[in-house]
């Protein structure tokens, strides 16, 4: 079970008033878990855990061996936000940090397009499939969000050029809605296998649904791990309770940023398998809260690298943060260091100790510098990192963020304001429709 840690703020906060925090935190659980509260049709994530079944899971391994058994060593996962979020922090969490040098082919390499518009990124893409046995997921609700659009259209005309039509539908997934939508109608033109994007599930809440399991089961990473953890994480958040760890995330968070100004949120993890679960939680907490003038600014930094050139602003720079620590309490491997004769680096005195030990002292230090330079600290404990625990955490901060952004008083599930470059990147394109904006738009130019 996650363990979330408070002391750290301690002598920031007073502690009448984080437990008024705390009883905001309850009351917005209670608006969280009976759904009265804004967008509570967009609460399906809440349920995801317990009603996934050994037979959706099943479905998804299917697709992964079929394309095992064509030598399918390239899969394409077109989407973006939280259509690829989700599924990069987890597979890069899980994955040998040099598992490309290595070469390791234990099962389909998964690469991500769909989430820009670089010309580059996508001829360097068609580069690579050229040289592959290639297979594509495509995620989108409609099937005309610009950039997923238009990857598509480029991989799904060099899969029939190359494969054939009938053999490109074998090597296509569509994961969109149920019923309606450019891509659904697509796939059941063409015959693509399909899964449902769940309408009350908000993209980057789909982490744990086929949006991110597929892409995950393809990679050969263990979903069922993933789910269970995420199962024994709604075990206990789903306790209203003080000591509910997302009770207690959320209400300190709040406390810090509305009691003392603190604008930003620094997520700062020590391990290098972290960095995307970072980039996942960036997006689920600035998406969800940042509207209406409100909201955390959420940051990141991957220590120790960047105490080297992150460390002075947050040691010593304008105090608009605080920071929120991922623990890893143990690692998977083992690294001793030894003893040297010569002694020329003065490393003897850490002979016999593991390096792990050394990071986290490097961490307790760190903590400790920025507690004393202004910077309040919580921190986040996973036993390791492995499926099971990752299930666990972005469960724990899926949960946090509905209970976070109702104590400040915005809608966790819609995001208006995505919509605004759009517009403009439709007048300016010249789409058909927008005229009258095109015009408007260039005046402005």
């Amino acid at each position: 079970m996650i363990r979330v840690e408070t002391k750290g703020c301690e002598s920031f906060v007073d502690s009448a008033k984080y437990e008024a925090y705390v009883a905001k935190a309850l009351d917005a659980f209670d608006v969280l878990k009976e759904e009265t509260g804004a967008g509570n049709d967009f609460l399906g994530w809440k349920k995801l855990p317990r009603q996934i079944t050994d037979r959706e899971l099943s479905e998804y391994e299917a697709i992964r061996d079929k394309w095992a058994r064509k030598g399918v060593d390239l899969v394409i996962a077109i989407g973006i936000g939280g259509s690829y979020l989700g599924a990069k922090c987890v597979m890069e969490a899980l994955s040998h940090n040099f598992a490309k040098q290595l070469k390791r082919k234990d099962a389909a390499e998964v690469v991500f397009a769909g989430n820009n518009l670089s010309e580059e990124y996508l001829a360097e893409l068609m580069d690579l499939a050229a040289e592959r046995n290639v297979a594509c997921i495509v995620i989108s609700k409609s099937g005309t969000t610009t950039e997923p659009a238009v990857a598509f259209r480029i991989v799904k005309q060099y899969l029939e050029s190359h494969y054939g039509k009938q053999e490109a539908a074998d090597r296509i997934v569509a994961i969109t809605d149920a019923k309606k939508g450019a891509l659904k109608t697509l796939a059941t033109q063409e015959n693509y296998a399909s899964f449902v994007v769940p309408d009350n599930v908000g993209g980057r809440f789909s982490v744990l649904t086929p949006v991110g399991l597929l892409p995950i089961c393809v990679a050969g990473f263990d979903i069922r791990a993933l789910v269970a953890g995420a199962v024994d994480a709604h075990k206990g958040l789903e306790i209203k309770s003080e000591k509910n760890p997302a009770i207690q995330y959320a209400a300190m968070r709040n406390c810090l940023h509305t009691e003392l100004g603190k604008s930003t949120e620094i997520l700062v993890n020590y391990n290098p398998k972290l960095t995307y679960v970072a980039e996942w939680w960036k997006q689920l907490y600035g998406e969800s809260e940042g509207k209406d003038g409100k909201g955390i600014y959420p940051a990141s930094v991957n220590n120790t690298a960047d105490l080297h050139s992150m460390g002075q602003f947050i040691q010593e720079g304008s105090r608009i943060m605080f920071e929120t620590v991922l623990h890893v309490e143990n690692a998977q491997r083992s690294v001793v260091i030894e003893s040297d004769p010569q002694n020329l680096d003065q490393l003897n005195f850490l002979s016999g100790k593991h390096v792990e030990h050394c990071n986290h002292m490097a961490e307790l230090g760190t903590r400790i510098a920025h507690i004393d330079g202004g910077v309040p600290q919580m921190s986040i404990t996973l036993d390791k990192v492995d499926a099971f625990n990752l299930g666990g955490l972005l469960y724990f901060f899926e949960f946090a963020c509905g209970i976070s952004a109702y104590i400040l008083g915005v809608n966790p599930f819609n995001q208006p304001g995505v919509e605004a470059y759009k517009k403009n990147m439709f007048a300016l394109l010249e789409k058909p429709g927008y005229e009258e904006a095109t015009k408007a738009i260039k005046e402005r130019l």
